[in-house]
């Protein structure tokens, strides 16, 4: 009886590519995107100039930024991208390092899968690895005590050393560190939860120099009084309300007929509108506020009552700011007037001003004790330069929550990377059978920030690499690495480089997990669109119809 080859039989709507020749694509896609990205990590690093969907210009290192506006066609680069947008959101830093970590952990692998290795044998023993890299961090890591501003200063400092914001010195880090001192929630334990997108705005206004940025212990947003002749812009020590309802009077639902039998009904159900109005005012201003923000509209009429009362007022307020606000000055928002508590009274802010900046007026509610938000200005020469410190912003603060959160360090400049590699190139000798090769590829593979960074500070690649090989092989200092900025080899902790375990630990995970479902990947199956049957096509543009056309008409049966 004779045997045949298994044959795939697939419609005629999916297209199949499979075996050695998706692996080889596979791992060929995700080099190309690392090595577009390769020259953005380390002090030293290029810039990037992205030209977006309408037609404006971005100018970055950041590795998720520059990867999200590529727009790529290959599933398996798609797959490396998302690394990058995974990275960002779960620790906001380290976007690049885990595309080249993961684009080095396939490259090496490639050898491999043209010998014939099976991928999950690779997979195992990236596992193990891993696994062997997880334990070497927690043995090489640093408490630090987020207390000592100067080592918080420090780390956030050196992660943000390889941003364009670099070349200001302290002054993103001391924002970073105050903004997340400030927003930050006790859990216990010594254990501290920062929400940097609820409770942290960062307020960009074009003008001024980058310097003149600061944290506010407190918060501000893009709004007027609502009666700027009649209402005061400065108020000291103010007692606010917050509202979620509108101050006016209540429209029906749907369309609302009333029938009225007498010219003198009109006039009453003015009247009713007023008083209902001046009860909600008379229920407000029993409390003595001195300053109503409300999410919703305020009639003329209640203004009118308020400023008689003396009473600032905002309106249409975003509830995001609101709740803000509710954070830094201790309110609670309000419903419903008539349930106004004296608990509901914010009373710890400690200045109200309304400022022109430019040509539009800003209100700042200020001076908070204890504020649990804060708002981060910004200014700057233009809208690309400040988008551009927005960003490095956003990556300083999400260091310093991770500090807050973990608090251990590890050595930057590919120090830790170096120390991973020699310890797991150790361990491979104890590796039993066909997985051995694979560890010890990973274990180089590791070595592909430290010699990127080497690169990137034009320095000679060859040389320096192997004097770190060296140092870190006998184990005699883990925290050898290179000075991105001078090339040297130093010491991390002296030159205070250093890295956030979360960081580093979230990197490695990130980039060989994805490593490993890439490379399990044997078959691509794509569904290809069907021909569309005639008339199901896209809704046609409509046609004007001709004189001719009247006698070829299709009659509609009746």
């Amino acid at each position: 009886m004779a045997l045949h080859a298994p044959v795939l039989v697939l419609k005629d709507s999916l297209k199949r590519e499979s075996g050695a020749k998706v692996h080889h694509a596979n791992i060929q896609a995700a080099k190309a995107v690392a090595d577009i990205i390769r020259t953005t990590l380390g002090p030293r690093s290029m810039l990037k100039m992205l030209l977006d969907a309408s037609g404006g210009i971005v100018v970055t290192n950041d590795g998720n930024a520059i990867l999200r506006e590529i727009d790529i066609a290959h599933p398996a680069a798609k797959s490396m991208i998302e690394l990058s947008r995974t990275q960002d959101e779960e620790v906001g830093d380290g976007t690049t390092s885990v595309i080249v970590l993961a684009g080095e952990m396939l490259h090496v692998a490639e050898a491999f899968i043209e010998k014939n290795y099976h991928p999950t044998v690779i997979c195992r023993a990236y596992t193990k690895a891993l696994e062997d890299a997880l334990a070497v961090l927690d043995k090489i890591a640093m408490p630090v005590d987020v207390n000592d501003r100067g080592a918080m200063l420090g780390l956030v400092k050196s992660s943000i050393g390889t941003k364009f914001t670099g070349q200001f010195g302290d002054l993103i880090a001391d924002l970073a560190i105050d903004a997340t001192t400030t927003a930050g929630v006790d859990l216990g334990q010594g254990m501290r939860e920062v929400d940097i997108k609820k409770y942290i705005k960062v307020e960009k206004i074009p003008g001024g120099q980058l310097e003149d940025s600061r944290v506010l212990k407190g918060v501000m947003f893009n709004k007027d009084v609502v009666a700027p002749g009649k209402m005061k812009r400065k108020i000291v020590n103010p007692r606010i309300i917050l509202l979620d309802c509108p101050v006016e009077y209540k429209k029906g639902e749907n369309q609302t007929n009333a029938e009225l039998m007498k010219e003198e009904d009109w006039q009453v159900l003015l009247e009713l509108e007023e008083e209902y109005i001046k009860n909600l005012c008379a229920q407000i201003l029993k409390f003595k506020p001195d300053l109503v923000v409300t999410e919703k509209g305020l009639s003329d009429l209640a203004i009118h009552y308020l400023s008689k009362a003396g009473v600032s007022a905002i309106r249409r307020l975003r509830k995001t700011d609101n709740n803000r606000i509710a954070k830094a000055c201790g309110a609670v928002i309000v419903n419903r007037p008539e349930e106004l508590q004296e608990s509901d009274v914010g009373t710890r802010a400690g200045l109200f001003e309304v400022k022109k900046i430019g040509d539009e007026f800003f209100s700042f509610i200020v001076d908070c004790k204890d504020p649990k938000a804060c708002t981060v200005l910004l200014r700057g020469a233009s809208k690309d330069v400040l988008n551009e410190v927005e960003r490095n912003l956003q990556d300083a603060m999400s260091v310093a929550r991770n500090i807050l959160k973990n608090p251990k360090l590890l050595p930057g400049g590919g120090g830790t990377e170096l120390t991973v590699s020699a310890t797991l190139k150790q361990k491979s000798s104890s590796v039993e059978g066909v997985e051995k090769w694979p560890y010890e590829a990973a274990a180089l593979a590791f070595e592909a920030i430290p010699r990127t960074l080497l690169q990137n500070c034009g320095l000679n690649v060859i040389r320096t690499m192997t004097q770190l090989q060296g140092k870190h092989a006998n184990g005699e200092n883990a925290w050898v690495g290179i000075d991105g900025r001078s090339g040297d080899i130093v010491d991390m902790k002296e030159r205070k480089i250093w890295d956030s375990y979360s960081v580093k630990a979230q990197t490695f995970k990130t980039a060989i997990e994805a490593a490993c479902m890439l490379l399990r990947i044997d078959d691509i199956v794509s569904g290809i669109k069907k021909k569309q049957a005639p008339g199901a096509g896209a809704p046609k543009q409509p046609q004007i119809e001709q004189e001719g056309d009247a006698d070829t008409e299709q009659m509609i049966p009746e």
